[in-house]
């Protein structure tokens, strides 16, 4: 596969802190790849300087073939981008903020484009509307309309679904989907874990470190052992408790309930249930789950050196 970025040791620093150290990756035509991790990681500033908008410290990255460091602006003319916050104008018609934006990006020939996009994001009907007027998904679409009006080879979007309901979520999704389907190469960054499964790859981020770089179903079979769900009373109480037990591998919080890591749950759990109604704490139930990339994320913030080795 042709790769279409590629970044050796891409670094950047804004005094002491390292925004991001030393990602390198390679991304292919035709891709939906998530870069997944929570706030701080360092998904925007990666985004940001793949864009152009941010001169990396160290490090290089080609974009289409172009040198990112030498030609920042023949990148910008071949990508689209959507940023974290809504960067459009409200005073603006739908109508009017497309138009803006082919104008700026040199595309005079904009109506039938713009017909085209309009039906394609479900805006058609609202055309007229001001954009300070639209709701949080409706925003968002109109700005990805905005970004593909001069027909971008490459997409990076910034955790576009961030603050987006449901319904809203699952239709921006569904479009990402089309474009991916016409031969878009797609990056966005996501806080969400369950947006990961619909990408065809995943980085894993935390700290600006790149972790792990697979597919979803590659990344989940990293677990090993068997995830089992446990929900009780007195989570954190239980927590400490099977934490320092020996034949379990893992132990992970959820809110109300743990997920532990076993090598034989039927043989093992027993004893563990035991456990911990000895120490007064009530067993609801548990069950064994298949193992989810939140779990894998996790396992590799706690233990990053095992999963080094694996």
């Amino acid at each position: 596969m042709n790769a279409v970025i590629e970044t050796v040791g891409l670094a950047k620093f804004f005094g002491d802190i390292h925004a991001v150290s030393g990602i390198t990756l390679s991304i292919h035509q035709g891709e939906m790849f998530g870069l997944v991790g929570p706030d701080g990681a360092g998904k925007t500033t990666t985004i940001r300087m793949l864009c152009g908008i941010l001169t990396p410290s160290s490090g290089s990255a080609t974009v289409l073939g172009i040198d990112l460091l030498d030609d920042p602006d023949r990148v910008k003319k071949e990508i689209g981008y959507l940023s974290q916050k809504f960067s459009l104008y409200g005073d603006l018609t739908i109508d009017e903020n497309i138009e803006f934006f082919a104008e700026i990006n040199k595309v005079y020939d904009f109506k039938k484009p713009r017909e085209e996009l309009l039906e394609f994001t479900r805006l058609a009907p609202f055309r007229t509307r001001l954009a300070e007027k639209l709701s949080g998904g409706m925003k968002q679409k109109l700005a990805l309309a905005c970004t593909l009006i001069h027909t971008p080879k490459i997409l990076l979007l910034d955790e576009p679904t961030t603050g987006v309901d449901p319904v809203s979520r699952r239709d921006f999704w569904r479009i990402l989907q089309s474009l991916q389907q016409r031969g878009i190469t797609i990056i966005m960054s996501t806080p969400y874990l369950d947006e990961a499964e619909r990408c065809t790859r995943v980085g894993l981020i935390s700290g600006g470190t790149l972790l792990q770089v697979d597919t979803p179903a590659n990344l989940k079979k990293m677990m090993g052992g068997e995830v089992v769900e446990v929900v009780c009373d007195r989570v954190r109480e239980a927590y400490r408790i099977l934490k320092n037990d020996r034949q379990i591998r893992e132990v992970q919080a959820f809110g109300d309930r743990l997920n532990i890591v076993l090598d034989n749950a039927v043989a093992q759990f027993p004893s563990i249930g035991t456990q911990l109604t000895d120490a007064g704490i009530r067993l609801v139930g548990w069950r064994v789950l298949s193992p989810s990339l939140e779990n894998v994320f996790i396992s590799l913030l706690t233990h990053p050196a095992s999963n080094e080795a694996a």
